[in-house]
């Protein structure tokens, strides 16, 4: 087993590597977390303080029995519907646990490059067993947050897939905790895939003020994972560069396993290397009392946007989507708001 953590104040990475059977305890502490696999499938086995009432449509278990009462039957299912991340029944990847616990089955993926995956949501203040029976690698993204909500599972079913830019900066985005798309306190993360040669998170953008309706003040993390070629391991480079509110200056070589941490700063490029496709997790959290993603891109490079209108997306994209054979990416309309691209 092992666990490497990247933190910022507000923002927090786990990527945890699991062999065959092995069993690894997570503290929630004053964070909430989405464990996300990578590589593989697990087990995410949750006892959790669940609100009392549980939240309707959020498959909230019920509070532990009380004394002299039966145990819970494990094939039980939880409430909730498919709409803002509810999890199901033991189908849909959730089951209830003696204790007031639940467990979730998470089928995850052989490669962040087959699709996106399911995953499972853990509230501030609680406790959690990953297992996985054939060993993985999975990422707990997580942010310092005051609301706890109930544990949840998100099927891979309601993620939301994007197209975004055109040309050699188009790219994939898996908006699996995006704001307004998963309901969470302060957490935001998503999936970045980009076809070897092409550049993402361009033009620079950054979201290190607090303008309302504008930009959103969010600390990021960027972890990456490079496809090889031909057996050859692949590389990329990020880019950040100092904002009027930071200091942050950057220009890492990143391959599989890294990350970049950006408390503040234009952000981008991300470049992948011809031949070399790069996937990076993004995970952002901040002190505004609105959950937003709000960005303002580079003055100096902003025409960028404009070039896409007469250009196609990459047409290696989307990247293969296992079991949503009729799922189609929505792409963006010529003129995408800045404060929705990455």
């Amino acid at each position: 087993m092992s666990v490497v953590d990247h933190v910022l104040p507000h923002a927090r990475l786990r990527v945890l590597t699991l062999g065959a059977g092995e069993v690894y305890v997570h503290e929630a502490g004053e964070c909430e977390w989405v464990v996300v696999p990578l590589a593989g499938g697990c087990e995410v086995r949750c006892v959790e303080p669940v609100p009392s009432p549980p939240l309707p449509g959020t498959g909230a278990v019920s509070p532990p029995p009380s004394p002299g009462a039966p145990p819970p039957d494990p094939r039980a299912s939880n409430a909730g519907g498919a709409g803002d991340g509810g999890a199901g029944g033991p189908a849909a990847g959730g089951s209830a646990a003696g204790g007031g616990g639940v467990v979730f089955e998470l089928r995850g993926r052989d490669s962040v490059f087959d699709g996106p995956s399911d995953f499972a949501y853990l509230p501030r203040g609680g406790r959690a067993e990953i297992v996985s029976a054939r060993g993985g690698r999975f990422a707990l993204a997580g942010a310092v947050c005051e609301r706890v909500l109930p544990a949840r599972y998100g099927p891979v079913g309601g993620v939301p897939v994007e197209l975004r830019g055109a040309g050699v900066c188009s790219r994939q985005v898996n908006n699996f905790a995006a704001a307004g798309v998963f309901d969470c306190d302060r957490l935001i993360a998503v999936e970045v895939l980009t076809p070897g040669g092409n550049w993402s998170s361009y033009p620079p953008h950054k979201h290190d003020e607090r303008h309302p309706g504008h930009e959103s003040r969010l600390e990021e993390i960027y972890y990456y994972e490079i496809a090889p070629h031909d057996g050859t391991p692949g590389l990329g480079y990020q880019r950040v560069s100092p904002s009027p509110a930071g200091r942050t200056d950057v220009l890492a070589e990143v391959r599989t396993g890294d990350a970049v941490l950006i408390p503040d700063g234009w952000h981008g490029p991300s470049i992948a290397a011809p031949g070399h496709d790069m996937y990076y997790l993004n995970v952002m959290a901040g002190p505004d009392p609105e959950r937003e993603w709000l960005i303002r891109d580079h003055p100096e490079h902003a025409w960028v946007r404009e070039a896409w209108a007469g250009q196609e997306v990459d047409p290696r994209l989307p990247f293969r989507h296992r079991d949503r054979p009729g799922h189609r990416p929505r792409r963006p309309a010529p003129a995408a708001a800045p404060e929705e691209d990455r």
